[in-house]
């Protein structure tokens, strides 16, 4: 396992944290920090503790560009596990950071299922944050805290699919809890806050307010630039016309973000629709054409 500096690798530096995570078979953590090194991204330092981990640094697109893939075998997250990812990306560095399959959060045991991502982007550096999406099972327990750290003229783009219930096994998400919390900060100033609790069969589910009786949601966050209001028209027409009628779909120019979301029942719609997005962003953001992962069409 390599060494980390103490301001990124938090769990190594704090003897209490490690004696807890020893003690806890349900608990894994996984801290990676990414450097540009004259023009190419390289994977510098990575550490994880349990079934969390990043296997090697991929290169499909440019040198400049590192992928990687963070897998947890067991392909599950049961009730009282416990899991932190922290990413680091330095001055001019460029991480692009996927999973290979649907996240799943299995039903309670009683227990509270956690996961914390710490993403921090360093001036000039660009990190993207695209997970496939996250099941969550009938009677799951489940808290989500995601927090973004920009500096000075960081990139970042970050999207989710939630998926409530396994509908095409016709199980829907009738009972259980999620509980959401997202942060983004540009050199300490917050730019986006977002929480929420969502009950198994609550009204929220059912009402206009919130899911409509939908049971996929999607989000992608892109911070970086004010895009032209003709581009966003752009982005709301693209993802009208794919969407036919089938879901919600909507883009807005917040300040300094731009907020994409789609509300329907369909998983595979939401991929696309995402996919679609980013496909059209990037350029304009990072003025690089999107190279799609492998790993998405297996």
């Amino acid at each position: 396992m390599d060494n980390l500096t103490p301001s990124l690798l938090q769990p190594a530096a704090d003897p209490a944290f490690a004696t807890r995570v020893q003690n806890s078979a349900n608990q894994a953590w996984l801290s990676l920090r990414f450097a540009d090194d004259r023009g190419t991204t390289r994977l510098l330092e990575r550490a994880h503790y349990g079934p969390l981990r990043v296997q090697k640094a991929l290169y499909p697109e440019h040198p400049s560009v590192c992928h990687a893939i963070i897998v947890h075998p067991p392909g599950g997250v049961v009730g009282g596990d416990q899991l932190t990812i922290k990413a680091e990306v330095g001055e001019h560095g460029h991480a692009f950071l996927t999973t290979p399959g649907a996240a799943k959060w299995y039903q309670s045991n009683g227990k509270i299922s956690q996961q914390q991502v710490r993403l921090q982007i360093a001036d000039k550096a660009t990190l993207e944050w695209l997970p496939q999406e996250t099941i969550f099972f009938d009677q799951a327990d489940v808290e989500l805290d995601h927090q973004v750290e920009l500096q000075g003229n960081a990139r970042y783009i970050g999207g989710e699919i939630l998926c409530f219930g396994r509908t095409a096994s016709g199980e829907s998400f009738d009972s259980g809890r999620i509980a959401q919390h997202t942060t983004i900060r540009r050199d300490g100033k917050l730019l986006w806050f977002e929480q929420g609790t969502l009950g198994g069969g609550s009204a929220a589910m059912r009402s206009r307010l919130g899911l409509a009786d939908c049971t996929v949601c999607a989000t992608l966050i892109v911070a970086g630039k004010a895009f032209p209001a003709a581009f966003v028209q752009q982005l709301r027409d693209a993802a009208s016309l794919l969407s036919a009628g089938q879901a919600g779909v909507g883009a807005s120019q917040i300040k300094s973000l731009l907020v994409l979301r789609y509300l329907g029942h369909s998983s595979e719609l939401a991929r696309q629709w995402m996919m679609q997005a980013w496909q059209r962003i990037r350029p304009e953001l990072l003025e690089r054409e999107a190279h799609i992962p492998r790993i998405w069409n297996t």
